[in-house]
């Protein structure tokens, strides 16, 4: 198995609506915000070579949008998603599965492009099985008030009707034939059944953080962000899940801190707290 890192990118985002109920006055520290009080977050994925898959988690936010919208969230940066996947030496049209961890437009956007008239779209993955799971793509296609600028129907509509989409239960497993390195952990505090993949990897986990840990400056307990539907579940589903990563020395791959691409986690007496930090490289 090969890993490579994917950057797609970075873009700003509110650090009020990222930090929840924590003042600025502490969060800063970690993500100094600009004048206008926006943060800026990475978006980064992973492309995995396994046998005979070439597996990418998560696409970026991807180019379709309008410039209205887009100018909400200041994209910055050289990298694309195509872009850094031929730089890693591979086509577009190699991958062959997609995992999803969930469909907020941050994540799934670069799933799917205009077409070549611009007056309907294509997946930009042509071979591969795009994963996502049955009671998230409900939750995202009949979507909440709360959520509905984040669940774009361009986005998520267009995997369903090319024919590529797939559903993997809540067993936490995909098919042991197909990916025998991969474990999921299914979360419902940020957004209704977000997955979190676990790859065994050079005798480590490695843990795809999507939205359960968008950066280091999240680590402490109560730093949740304000888009999480279900913040008391967070707590639980966080607090369970730090302490696993500390006792097993999980490495921790962050798709959103624009600084700090892993991550590890100890035990102190004031709860889990940061050990280190580095490139995914150093592995």
């Amino acid at each position: 198995m090969k890993i490579h890192v994917i950057e797609t990118g970075l873009f700003k985002l509110d650090g009020g609506a990222m930090f929840g109920v924590v003042p600025k006055t502490l969060w800063q520290k970690t993500n100094p915000a600009d004048e206008n009080n926006m943060c800026t977050w990475a978006l980064r994925c992973l492309l995995i070579e396994d046998g005979k898959r070439l597996m990418l988690i998560d696409t970026g936010i991807g180019d379709k949008q309008s410039e209205k919208f887009f100018s909400h969230y200041h994209l910055q940066g050289n990298d694309t998603l195509i872009g850094s996947i031929r730089k890693a030496g591979f086509h577009e049209d190699d991958i062959t599965d997609v995992i999803l961890t969930h469909l907020h437009f941050d994540h799934c956007g670069g799933a799917i492009a205009w077409n070549t008239q611009k007056d309907g779209y294509r997946p930009v993955f042509k071979h591969a099985i795009y994963w996502s799971n049955a009671p998230h793509w409900q939750w995202a296609t009949i979507p909440n008030a709360r959520e509905k600028a984040s669940f774009l129907a361009e986005n998520i509509l267009p995997i369903q009707e090319s024919g590529q989409l797939k559903f993997v239960e809540r067993t936490g497993s995909f098919s042991a034939e197909a990916f025998p390195n991969i474990d999921l952990l299914f979360v419902d505090g940020h957004t209704d059944s977000m997955m979190i993949p676990h790859i065994k990897y050079k005798g480590k986990t490695i843990v795809f953080m999507a939205d359960l840990l968008p950066s280091v400056g999240h680590i402490p307990l109560p730093y949740v962000m304000g888009y999480d539907t279900r913040p008391l579940i967070t707590l639980e589903e966080k607090g369970s899940f730090l302490n696993t990563a500390a006792t097993e020395n999980f490495v921790l791959f962050l798709e959103h801190d624009s600084v700090n691409e892993c991550c590890t986690l100890q035990h102190t007496e004031k709860g889990v707290r940061l050990a280190e930090t580095f490139a995914f490289s150093s592995l």
